[in-house]
């Protein structure tokens, strides 16, 4: 029995890949944040529930030596770095400590479970897989807080695949695109919330072209692909025995890739026609 760690375990992508895992027979530890979530896996045969919080070092520190000790000298078969947060906001409005927050959560704590369980996946010469996103091509308006982190975890993976590669740990991307989740209502939420907590000035600046982006972005997720599709990529990108570097996943994953091969002033056209977002010069005269 192969044994995989799967961190974001709770919900959508990480909840699915853990039960897809367990179900073709391997051995997963799926990380959670909440005890409700934890029994909610703990039904499914062959998931062990852990408690992580991916910024914290501490819970990193205790679930890693969990997972160790129950692995034993058989080692890590598998990790899938899935864990995360996201939100939407105009970079002109984003504290640098909700940046520095998003790194944390999204980059740092990534590689911080990855450094702590390579002893682990160096034994079973296991893989190593990261879910990026395709925001990372498409660079969508007002996706600062998701799409900087994960673009740093996208060149953080491939330098991970090149510097472990001499010890035969496949170091895999995988960027999901429109997938049908809870995250997608989340967002939803969070950005009425944020547009709510906008002052007078910034919602004459930015208000209504993030509520139009942010309804569209919904949108393409509500009608996306489910989070099953992302695992079973996943479940081929742990087992296959010549795995891709990198996989892109979901609905809409072909239009949202071209984007960044258009000329940049075309590139920018598609992305206000899909986004709703105004043209160059249009909030000229628009008072701070």
């Amino acid at each position: 029995m192969k044994s995989c760690v799967v961190t974001g375990a709770s919900s959508g992508i990480g909840r699915a890949t853990a039960v897809l895992l367990a179900e073709n027979g391997h051995r997963v530890f799926a990380t959670v944040r909440k005890e409700s979530d934890a029994h909610a896996l703990a039904r499914t045969p062959g998931i062990t529930p852990v408690f992580m919080d991916v910024g914290d070092a501490e819970q990193v520190a205790e679930a890693v030596a969990k997972i160790r000790s129950e692995v034993g000298e058989a080692g890590l078969d598998g990790l899938v770095n899935n864990a995360g947060s996201g939100t939407a906001l105009p970079l002109e409005l984003m504290a640098p400590a909700q940046l520095r927050h998003q790194l944390e959560v999204n980059t740092i704590g990534q590689l911080a479970v990855t450094q702590a369980l390579l002893p682990a996946l160096r034994q079973a010469r296991g893989r190593v897989v990261m879910i990026g996103s395709i925001g990372v091509r498409a660079v969508p308006p007002f996706t600062g807080p998701i799409v900087v982190p994960k673009a740093a975890l996208t060149a953080l993976t491939h330098i991970l695949r090149q510097e472990l590669a001499p010890w035969g740990i496949r170091t895999i991307l995988v960027d999901p695109a429109s997938i049908r989740t809870d995250a997608g209502e989340k967002l939803a939420a969070a950005a009425q919330a944020t547009v709510e907590n906008f002052s007078a000035a910034d919602r004459a600046l930015y208000g209504a072209a993030y509520k139009t982006m942010t309804s569209r972005f919904l949108a393409l997720d509500v009608a996306g692909s489910p989070p099953s599709a992302v695992a079973t990529v996943i479940l081929h990108a742990l087992t296959d025995q010549r795995p891709r570097a990198h996989y892109t996943v979901g609905r809409n994953r072909r239009r949202l890739s071209m984007i960044p091969r258009l000329p940049i002033r075309l590139a920018d056209a598609l992305r206000r026609r899909v986004f709703g977002i105004p043209g160059p010069g249009s909030a000229i005269g628009v008072p701070r």
